[in-house]
């Protein structure tokens, strides 16, 4: 059984946008709105993860979210 290649991404949570690290290194910086998280999304496959920081309350949108 081969095994699937899982990514993690971490998030750093500001209130206009997202700055967006996954453990391949690349980089990606999104609005912090619907449209930012669904470019997000695009960029990830159901068995990856995702890391953020609680930042007041700027997360919570990305976290409900997903």
């Amino acid at each position: 059984m081969k095994e699937k290649n899982v990514v993690c991404f971490g998030v750093d949570v500001s209130k206009d946008k997202l700055d967006i690290v996954s453990s391949d290194g690349e980089y990606l910086q999104v609005p912090n709105t619907k449209i930012g998280f669904k470019k997000f999304v695009s960029k990830m496959s159901l068995s990856d993860y995702v890391v953020m920081e609680a930042t007041g309350y700027y997360h919570y949108q990305l976290a409900y979210f997903f």
